[in-house]
Formats: structure tokens, C-alpha cells, sequence
């Protein structure tokens, strides 16, 4: 028996808090954490669940986008990326492992709080991989404040439009391509039902998007494309030692699970793959979580 599929203790299967200070500036990079989380890169296998389709992912450089880039393009789909120039290293990285699988890789940098841009981006994606199948709208925004006089209005402004305008740019955009039986994904998060206090405007923009992807679920059956949610828990993603926690956070991410750990970017992929696949085929307006057991979501 090979050891992937040998069973493991989920406990232990990946690193355990705690782990080192590591503070970044915002967006974060992959290289510079300690661990280096699991995208997949070794560990995922496909089976052809994706064949011949083409997707669009944001945030696809790093984290969960980069694990779902990994796995969609393993399971024979071919994929665009969308990041922050600032992440253009993560990106290549991501690019050649989606090459090495003989699929095409398109790579989209730019800001998606620009309305101009999410259009262009779509386009763009629309027009290298020859038609868009899968949308997964998954680029976030995540920066703590302890108080709410710390959250200033342009940390709330920029928040907004990350993880909710760009969500609707985006969507706008891609609907006129997508053809029955398209799928779109988005992610929303635990914070959407059990907010943490010092995310007050990104718990809000996540609830948000559970609200959106439920109603978009509705429009989008008419024309036989399904739209689900996936809610992520604690996942080792740059976002975290980027701003989205306090150092001492960061040392026991994780922690709190009934795991006592964090989640690996690759725990959560198949999810995406299976709402993206025909086995989802039945599934739409849904929200999976994978919260580490939270029991939420």
C-alpha cells in the first residue's frame, strides 16, 4: 500500500502548533512560511474528474486558490489565475505545475478592487483558454483590528471590495460565458457564523458571500449552471501571517480545532473539485465547510 493511502491519524497527519513568529507584509508569500503549507504539490493525485475543462481562479498564486489551481489542473482541466503582481512569484511557481500536467496555465496579475480590471481579467481568461467552464471566485482579504476604532474606513473600504464587489464584477463578467452545466465556486468561511472579534469587516464580507452564492444559485439554475459555497476553518495560507492574525495567533494556529492544528491548503481541494465536477451534479446552493470540526458551516 502506497502511503497515500495508508491510513493516517488526522491529528498528526500535518504540523502541529506551534509555530515561529513569521510576520509579513500583505499579500504574503508561500516560500517565506514556517512550514511551507501542503498545496499538493506531491501529495495530489487526479483522475481525470475535470477532463477538458477551463477555469478561472482568484487568488490562485497562494493558499487555498493555489491548491484548487493544482488539482483542477491534475484532474485535466486548464487554468487561469488571477493575483496581485506582488505575487508573481507564487504565481509562476503554481504556472509550471499546472504546465507540468500538460494543461494550459494563463496567468491574469492585477488588482481586482478595480471594476475595469475584473472585466478585462475575465475576458482575458475567457479568450486564452478558448471558454470558461468553472468560476472560483476565491481571492480574500483578511487584516485584523482589536478595536473598531482601529478599522478605518479605508481598511473597511478595501475589504469590501476584495472579497464582495470583486465578487460581483467577476460574476457579472463570467455569466454571459458560462454554458449549462458550468459550475461557479466561492469561498466563503467560519467567520460567516462564528465571527471573531477582531475580524469585524471581514466576518461581515464572508457572511456576505454565503447570502450572495445562495441567491446567485437561484438566477444561475435557470440557465443550468449550479453555484455553491465552500466555508473554510483554519487554514496555513500567507493570509494569516500577512495580517490576518496577531503574531501569537499565528504561533498556536490552529490550536483551538478538535485537530489541534491548522488545515493544509490540499485537506480542502477535493471540495472544489467535487462541486466543480459532474459528481456534483445535483448540488447547488450549498455551503461545505471544512472547519477543522467546529461543527459550524
Amino acid at each position: 500500500m502506497t502511503d497515500r493511502l495508508r491510513l493516517q491519524d488526522p491529528r498528526t497527519q500535518y504540523p502541529q502548533p506551534p509555530f515561529p513568529e513569521q510576520p509579513q507584509s500583505s499579500p504574503g508569500s508561500v516560500s517565506a512560511m514556517d512550514p511551507v503549507p501542503d498545496h499538493g504539490e506531491e501529495s495530489y493525485r487526479g483522475s481525470g474528474r475535470l477532463a477538458g475543462r477551463r477555469a478561472l481562479i482568484t487568488g490562485g498564486d497562494s493558499g487555498i486558490g493555489r491548491a484548487v489551481a493544482i488539482a483542477y489542473a491534475r484532474e485535466g482541466a486548464d487554468v487561469a489565475i488571477s493575483y496581485l503582481e506582488a505575487e508573481s512569484a507564487d504565481a509562476e511557481e503554481v504556472a509550471t505545475l499546472i504546465r507540468a500536467e500538460g494543461r494550459t496555465a494563463v496567468l491574469l496579475p492585477g488588482d481586482i478592487t478595480n471594476e475595469a480590471w475584473c472585466q478585462q481579467m475575465v475576458e482575458k481568461a475567457v479568450s486564452d483558454l478558448g471558454g470558461l467552464d468553472i468560476l472560483v471566485i476565491n481571492a480574500g482579504r483578511q487584516q485584523f483590528r482589536t478595536e473598531i476604532g482601529k478599522l478605518s474606513t479605508g481598511d473597511f473600504d478595501r475589504t469590501m471590495k476584495t472579497n464582495l464587489y470583486a465578487m460581483h464584477w467577476i460574476a457579472q463578467a463570467a455569466v454571459p460565458h458560462l454554458p449549462a452545466g458550468a459550475a461557479v465556486v466561492t469561498t466563503a468561511s467560519v467567520q460567516a457564523y462564528d465571527p471573531s472579534a477582531m475580524l469585524l469587516d471581514y466576518a461581515t464580507t464572508k457572511a456576505g458571500i454565503v447570502a450572495y452564492t445562495q441567491a446567485l444559485a437561484k438566477q444561475l439554475m435557470e440557465k443550468g449552471i449550479r453555484a455553491n459555497a465552500v466555508a473554510p476553518g483554519p487554514f496555513w495560507t500567507p493570509l494569516q501571517p500577512s495580517g490576518g492574525q496577531p503574531q501569537d495567533a499565528v504561533k498556536s494556529f490552529g490550536s483551538q480545532t478538535p485537530f489541534g492544528r491548522p488545515g493544509q491548503p490540499v485537506e480542502i481541494a477535493p471540495i472544489y473539485v467535487l462541486l466543480a465536477s459532474r459528481e456534483g451534479s445535483y448540488i447547488t446552493g450549498e455551503v461545505y465547510g471544512a472547519t477543522g470540526g467546529s461543527g459550524v458551516a
